[in-house]
C-alpha cells in the first residue's frame, strides 16, 4: 500500500488551523484562570481580570472602546444578535440584505420576515457585487436596517461596505456588516468608519472555534436575545469562555492594519498573496478552469473561487472533484463549508446569473500562512487528476 499524502490545507475561507501561540495561550488560561469571571472571590476575580485585559487587547486591535464589543459564540450568533436583536427595538419596517449573504443573515432575515418585516434583496453583478446604481432604490422608505456581507467567502467579492454605510447613515439606516473573511485579511479602526454593527468569528483568523464577537456603537446596542445572568452588560448572558477570549486576543496581535477608504482590498499576508497570485495564473492555464467572482482588484487576498469543467468544457460537480481531491490529501470546499451536506444549486450562484449547468461547478481555495511554495506548487496536477476521475 502507498503512504498516504500530507494534508495540504486550501479552505481558510471555512476555518483555520489555531497558531502554536494561541493553542498555549489557551491551554495557560483553562489551566490557571478556570473560574467563572462573575465570581467575587480570588478565583473568579483573576478571570474576570483575564477576560478584560483580553477585552482591552481586542478592542485597541479593532479601534474600538472595550463598552462597544459583546462577546458570542461565533458570527452566527453575532449576527443573530445584530439583526434580531436590532429589529426588538422597533416596529416592523424592510431589512435589505445583498442576494449573495452568508446562510447565517439569510436565516436571520427569514426570521424578521415571520415577524413582519419586509425582507429586500440586493442585486448583485456577474461578478459577486452589489448593483450600486441601485443604492437610492434599496435605501428608499421603509428600509430601516441593511446587512451585507463585506468579503464574501464562496466568491471572494470585496462589497462597497463603506460607501453603502455611509449612505445608511446620511438616511439614518441602522448599518451591518458580517466581515468575518475581511478582518483575518486586515484589522480596521472602527472608530473611522460609519459601520453601526460588525460580527466575526476567531476561529478564521487563527483562533479558536466557539468565540466570536459583535461591535456596536453606543446608540445601535441591540436588545439581548438571552437572557440569564446579565453578562456582557447585559446584552448576552451566559459565563463568558475566558480561555476561548484569550485565545482570540492572541490571534489578533498578528495581524495587518489597513484603512479601507484609501485600500479597498485588505493587505492579508503578503506572501500569501504572492502565492495565491502565482497559483491562480497556473490554474487558469487549464482547459475547463475558468475564474469566479471578481477580478483580484476586488477580491479577498487570499481567495480563489473557479469555475471547474473537464478538458473538454463540460461541467463537473464541485463536490466530487472535491471529494477526489480530499482522497489524494488535498483540502479544499465547494463553496461555503457551511452549506454542509445540501447538494442543490449554489443561491450564490443563481443570484450571480451563473449558467444552471455551472451552478454545481464552483470551487474553492483559500489559502494560509501554514502553506509552503512547495506545497501549492502540486496543486495544479492534483486539481486535473481530480477532474479526470471525475469524469
Amino acid at each position: 500500500m502507498s503512504e498516504a499524502k500530507a494534508d495540504i490545507y486550501l479552505d481558510a475561507a471555512a476555518t483555520t488551523p489555531p497558531s502554536a501561540d494561541v493553542i498555549e495561550r489557551i491551554r495557560v488560561v483553562q489551566a490557571d484562570t478556570w473560574a467563572n469571571p462573575s465570581s467575587l472571590h480570588g478565583p473568579g476575580i483573576r478571570a474576570a481580570d483575564c477576560l478584560e485585559r483580553s477585552r482591552q487587547s481586542i478592542a485597541s486591535a479593532l479601534g474600538a472602546e472595550r463598552d462597544q464589543l459583546t462577546f458570542t459564540s461565533g458570527a452566527t450568533e453575532s449576527v443573530h444578535l445584530a439583526l434580531l436583536g436590532t429589529a426588538l427595538k422597533r416596529d416592523p419596517a424592510r431589512l435589505v440584505i445583498s442576494a449573495v449573504e452568508h446562510p447565517a443573515v439569510v436565516a436571520a432575515a427569514r426570521r424578521l420576515e415571520r415577524q413582519g418585516w419586509q425582507l429586500l434583496h440586493w442585486p448583485v453583478d456577474g461578478d459577486g457585487l452589489i448593483r450600486l446604481e441601485l443604492l437610492e432604490t434599496m435605501l428608499a422608505p421603509p428600509t430601516q436596517l441593511v446587512s451585507m456581507i463585506w468579503g464574501q467567502s464562496e466568491v471572494g467579492a470585496l462589497q462597497p461596505v463603506l460607501k453603502v454605510a455611509q449612505a445608511c447613515r446620511q438616511r439614518g439606516i441602522t448599518f451591518h456588516t458580517d466581515a468575518t473573511q475581511v478582518i483575518p485579511q486586515g484589522l480596521i479602526r472602527w472608530h473611522d468608519h460609519p459601520i453601526d454593527l460588525l460580527s466575526l468569528s476567531a476561529h478564521k483568523l487563527r483562533g479558536p472555534r466557539g468565540v466570536g464577537l459583535l461591535l456596536h456603537r453606543s446608540d445601535s446596542v441591540p436588545d439581548p436575545l438571552l437572557g440569564g445572568g446579565g453578562q456582557e452588560g447585559g446584552i448576552r448572558s451566559g459565563t463568558e469562555p475566558v480561555a476561548l477570549i484569550a485565545g482570540m486576543a492572541e490571534a489578533m496581535r498578528g495581524l495587518p492594519r489597513f484603512d479601507p477608504t484609501v485600500h479597498p482590498v485588505p493587505p492579508g499576508d503578503p506572501s500569501v498573496r504572492i502565492q495565491r497570485d502565482r497559483l491562480l495564473e497556473r490554474l487558469l492555464r487549464m482547459d475547463g478552469v475558468h475564474l469566479l467572482g471578481p477580478a483580484l482588484q476586488a477580491r479577498l487576498p487570499h481567495h480563489i473561487s473557479l469555475l471547474i469543467g473537464d478538458r473538454q468544457g463540460r461541467p463537473l460537480s464541485a463536490r466530487a472533484v472535491v471529494r477526489a481531491m480530499a482522497r489524494d490529501g488535498l483540502a479544499c470546499s465547494s463553496g461555503s463549508a457551511c452549506h454542509a451536506g445540501r447538494t442543490e444549486d449554489s443561491p450564490v450562484l443563481a443570484a450571480m446569473g451563473t449558467a444552471p449547468a455551472w451552478r454545481r461547478s464552483g470551487l474553492r481555495l483559500t489559502l494560509g500562512t501554514w502553506l509552503s511554495d512547495a506545497d501549492l506548487a502540486t496543486v495544479p496536477d492534483r486539481l486535473d487528476a481530480a477532474r479526470q476521475s471525475c469524469t
